[in-house]
């Protein structure tokens, strides 16, 4: 029997919707359920609810989303009430808002409090430190990253608890490019109307500048190629301004009838199938940065920033030989970087390509496998109840 057999996790986060936290949570919430443990999540609610109680997690309707102050504070009681009624064992947060709430709830209800840093707040004034540090003050922090871990140490010095490394799972039996039926592929690029012999360059993120959307546009300009379709897939979030400046900057570019803005792109397996490239042209550190990870699990050539936690998940010269290569790391914002690592990546020989998606997969297995993320993260929590005697 399992140590967390008949134990109960509360998860709290703002929503679930389709980013990387609320896929975390679903993933860890799946986990306890298979070893006999009660998983809770409490959030607004969102498109992955379904697939939560699917897996036999119970989700619970909470404002956690609020960041005004009389919600927050009001918040505490609810969830302190929530935890008891529940009979939560560990309460975990997963963004800072719901984080205050939940630290003042686990100190009512005599429970151990969990963090998850799952993203880079640098507040420039005292109070937005100070509203970022609730992610250092877990009885238990957990980073996505080495990235995140110091970024984390570095604003708010060493946390009170205890600090652990666990980077976010890929789940490697939905990406894995053996699973993806042909068929899923040929619908996508038909319904992104892409020609036959249209090379595809996938940025899956959502619509916001810091993505890199727009340093996309110009290197495709500079790529000189009359072939290669960009396909910018992600939710606007309501940015719908940053979306027409993208189809305007397109326009200028002489890009218009290459650009594709699917939206939200559910099968993200086989759009990655469905890409030539994976580009990821984030212009400020990812933390974590799942799109890579993804992409390389797929065996699909990746493009990416150098810097942040994808210059640790993706493999390249200088930090490793040529041979040894997942995909290209490029200067953070520069198109002309951009470009020549799409052109390096685009231009590779079948057997060349053969071999980096091989490689790129077994890295990604090794290090970065949802399995691994999850029975981390479990026995992060089973130390956790020892340690307080629970």
């Amino acid at each position: 029997m399992h140590p967390l057999a008949g134990r109960t996790v509360l998860q709290i986060l703002p929503a679930l919707e389709a980013g990387g936290v609320e896929r975390t949570a679903v993933d860890v919430a799946r986990a306890l359920v298979a070893v006999g443990a009660r998983a809770v999540v409490a959030s607004e609610g969102g498109r992955g609810v379904a697939a939560l109680e699917a897996d036999g997690a119970r989700h619970v309707v909470f404002p956690a989303a609020s960041k005004n102050p009389l919600t927050m504070a009001a918040n505490v009681g609810r969830l302190a009430r929530l935890v008891r009624a529940e009979g939560a064992d560990i309460l975990h947060a997963r963004s800072r808002a719901p984080a205050w709430s939940a630290l003042g709830a686990a100190r009512l209800a005599g429970v151990p409090f969990v963090t998850t840093a799952a993203g880079i707040h640098s507040g420039k004034s005292a109070p937005k430190r100070f509203y970022n540090s609730v992610m250092a003050r877990g009885d238990l922090v957990i980073a996505n990253s080495g990235f995140t871990a110091s970024h984390i140490a570095r604003q708010h010095g060493a946390p009170r608890g205890r600090l652990v490394v666990i980077p976010r799972g890929v789940d490697l039996a939905a990406f894995d490019p053996a699973a993806v039926d042909p068929a899923r592929v040929a619908a996508l690029r038909a319904a992104w109307a892409v020609p036959e012999a249209a090379k595809v360059v996938l940025l899956a993120a959502r619509l916001t500048s810091w993505k890199g959307q727009s340093v996309l546009l110009d290197a495709a300009a500079r790529l000189g190629r009359a072939d290669v379709v960009l396909v910018l897939a992600g939710d606007a979030q309501g940015r719908e301004r940053y979306r027409d400046g993208l189809i305007a900057q397109a326009e200028a570019l002489g890009l218009a009838d290459r650009l594709r803005l699917p939206g939200h792109v559910a099968d993200v397996p086989a759009a990655l199938l469905a890409a030539d490239v994976a580009a990821v042209p984030s212009t400020e550190p990812e933390a974590f940065g799942r799109g890579a990870t993804e992409a390389q699990a797929m065996g699909v050539p990746v493009v990416a920033s150098a810097h942040g936690a994808v210059a640790e998940t993706v493999l390249a010269p200088p930090a490793v030989a040529a041979d040894a290569r997942t995909g290209w790391l490029v200067a953070p914002g520069d198109p002309d970087a951009l470009a020549a690592g799409l052109t390096a990546a685009l231009g590779l020989a079948p057997d060349d390509r053969a071999a980096l998606a091989s490689r790129a997969r077994a890295h990604v297995a090794a290090l970065y496998g949802l399995e691994a993320m999850t029975r981390a993260t479990l026995e992060a929590y089973v130390r956790l109840l020892h340690d307080a005697g629970r």
